[in-house]
């Protein structure tokens, strides 16, 4: 009599090809686990490695005669306003004025910056909002300053204001967002000069102009604002008795720590910030959504960010703490009057934390909000609307004491 064979359970040939199965998946999850983290290591220290300048677009035409310029089309050069162009050959930037014409794949520019006929440039460009890359371009008198800070002398400009302005004591400190330098801050200069205020634009740690940390690497505002916090301390040396703090991109979070932490902050008296990371999770996130990668990748970037166990993969350097930098969940502790210029098609850093931010504490923070404008080319997209913004909002916070001192 042959035995039935037992109902509750697989038979033996079944069983090892479950345990075979498991095992190979086990095997491929352990391999994918492990591609993952080497991607997330991958991309963290592409977080805080500090950038080059990358070519975004493509001269197609170039003609001397009109002084024109046709490039690629993307959504930054077809763009309303003026712009810079970084290029190499004849010139290494050029500025553009207004869009002449455009196709599906070209637009063609005014060039506001004079080419000679014989002039001869490379078809890699890169589109700037920058538009000023030298002082002297502002026809306004500035100087060289160097500050002491922790990493060693960080150079910076300082442009005073006219000797009968009424703001003597007040000081505006320009902070440059990641990958770039203090030129970038340069076209906001004119707007505080013409409210009487110095302009002091300076470097920090790891930006190619200031000196590098030990490990070379940004930590996203979690260091450098002791650099800045330096600056301040020149300021408040030089006679500034009221600061103004105004933050690009990355240097917006550089300005909120300072605003947190700085051993300066009965000095603050106001922070303006332009396209500013609010909070690194949602750009990062974001910019895992523009390359299409898996959403568990961005956790596992941000664990590398923040663990002293992702060094090695990150390149070294101290982790990112994210929690300190989370100024949403701090928000209860900021002070001082705020203003945010934010467009709602930024597209590298949305505009949802300033947002956020702004619903957080209304008692503090006025947001600009802008349409189609890219991030940090609020100015070059309406310079008028821009500056009215700025200039409207400071000159009633300094003229309310209440306001000016956080109170």
């Amino acid at each position: 009599m042959i035995p039935s064979r037992r109902a509750d359970g697989p038979s033996p040939a079944l069983a090892t090809a479950l345990r075979l199965t498991i095992s190979a998946l086990g095997a491929s999850l352990a391999v994918l686990g492990g591609v993952m983290a080497v991607i997330a290591g991958r991309l963290a220290r592409r977080v805080v490695t500090p950038a080059v300048r990358q070519a975004d677009t493509v001269l197609l035409g170039l003609d001397t005669n009109a002084q024109t310029v046709t490039l690629s089309r993307t959504p930054d050069t077809r763009l309303p306003g003026r712009y810079g162009l970084f290029t190499s050959g004849s010139a290494s930037y050029l500025k553009v004025g207004t869009v002449l014409s455009e196709t599906d794949t070209a637009v063609t520019r005014k060039l506001l910056t004079h080419i000679a006929p014989d002039a001869h440039l490379s078809p890699q460009a890169a589109f700037s909002g920058w538009y000023f890359d030298q002082p002297e371009q502002l026809h306004l008198a500035y100087s060289s300053e160097a500050i002491s800070t922790p990493v060693g002398e960080c150079p910076a400009w300082l442009f005073p204001p006219e000797p009968d302005s009424a703001a003597q004591d007040v000081w505006v400190i320009h902070i440059h967002g990641r990958g770039t330098t203090r030129a970038e801050a340069l076209r906001a200069v004119p707007v505080f000069h013409d409210l009487g205020i110095t302009n002091l634009l300076v470097s920090y740690r790891n930006d190619g102009e200031a000196p590098s940390s030990r490990h070379g690497t940004y930590t996203l505002g979690a260091t450098e604002w002791r650099d800045v916090d330096a600056a301040i301390a020149f300021a408040r040396e030089r006679g500034a008795r009221r600061i103004v703090l105004m933050g690009w991109s990355m240097g917006g979070a550089v300005a909120l720590q300072l605003a947190l932490t700085s051993a300066h902050r009965e000095s603050i008296t106001a922070l303006i910030l332009d396209s500013p990371a609010i909070d690194w999770g949602v750009v990062l996130r974001h910019q895992a959504g523009l390359h299409r990668l898996p959403r568990p990748l961005v956790g596992l970037t941000l664990g590398a960010l923040g663990s002293r166990w992702a060094r090695p993969v990150r390149g070294g350097g101290e982790p990112i703490p994210f929690d300190r930098l989370d100024v949403i969940a701090r928000a209860g502790e900021l002070r001082h009057p705020m203003l945010i210029l934010h467009s709602e098609d930024d597209g590298f850093v949305p505009a949802d934390a300033s947002h956020e931010l702004a619903r957080a504490r209304p008692d503090l923070v006025a947001l600009e909000s802008f349409r189609t404008a890219r991030h940090t080319k609020l100015w070059n997209f309406d310079e008028k609307r821009w500056s009215a913004a700025i200039s409207s909002w400071l000159s009633s916070v300094l003229d309310d004491p209440a306001r000016a001192s956080g109170s």
